[in-house]
């Protein structure tokens, strides 16, 4: 992927936003977020990536890191979801989620990746196939061609195929069902990703992620 695709990408999604607002529809999350995940957390520093689909549509909801919610937001299913399994593999979670949202997973080095960066108001999967992919799978790209070694976790179909993006011959890369109510039974529960993350983190000399 060169970098003019990826400039063109951009220039059409705000083409394509500056629409969508202009014709009355909210878009989330809120334009000072749409970045957040890249804008905060340097190449150097990634240890892991989580990557979702797109942000949750309903008002309120979307803070710029997949499956997150700000702080005061009741968890979605999805990510009710998480909690769950972090609980059950790790014996508790050590997020406050009612104070820090995921934000706290970021500031050790997850990167909270939407595959899709924004959507409109009630209706999921709205931004889809409009641009933003071409500058994710950039994102994904580089990373997982660049060392030091990474944890990919790729939940749900949409993320498992951008497992060719990734060199799996240095990194660890965890693959299952999405988290959503839908599917989280079709490997998600039981799967033991963060145990299998920490373990590969400690294996390579690099600090675990305090789930």
């Amino acid at each position: 992927m060169q970098l003019p695709d990826v400039v063109a990408a951009l220039e059409t999604m705000d083409g394509f936003l500056e629409i969508e607002v202009t014709k009355g529809r909210p878009i989330y999350p809120p334009p000072a977020n749409i970045f957040r995940a890249l804008n905060g957390l340097p190449l150097e520093k990634i240890k892991v990536v989580i990557l979702g689909q797109d942000p949750y549509h309903g008002e309120g909801q979307a803070d710029g890191l997949a499956f997150s919610v700000p702080p005061g937001q009741i968890a979605p299913p999805s990510l009710k979801n998480i909690l769950k399994e972090i609980e059950r593999d790790q014996g508790s979670s050590c997020v406050d989620f009612e104070v820090e949202g995921l934000a706290t997973w970021a500031s050790q080095g997850v990167l909270l990746l939407n595959t899709v960066l924004t959507v409109t108001a009630g209706q999921p999967g709205s931004h889809r196939n409009k641009g933003w992919e071409v500058v994710t799978d950039a994102v994904i790209r580089r990373l997982g061609d660049a060392l030091p070694a990474r944890v990919f976790m790729l939940w749900g179909n949409e993320a498992q195929k951008k497992v060719s993006l990734i060199r799996a011959d240095h990194h660890k890369v965890l693959q299952t069902s999405h988290p959503s109510p839908l599917s989280v039974y079709r490997g998600f529960a039981g799967c033991g990703h963060f145990s299998q993350c920490n373990a590969f983190l400690r294996a390579q000399g690099q600090r675990p992620i305090l789930w």
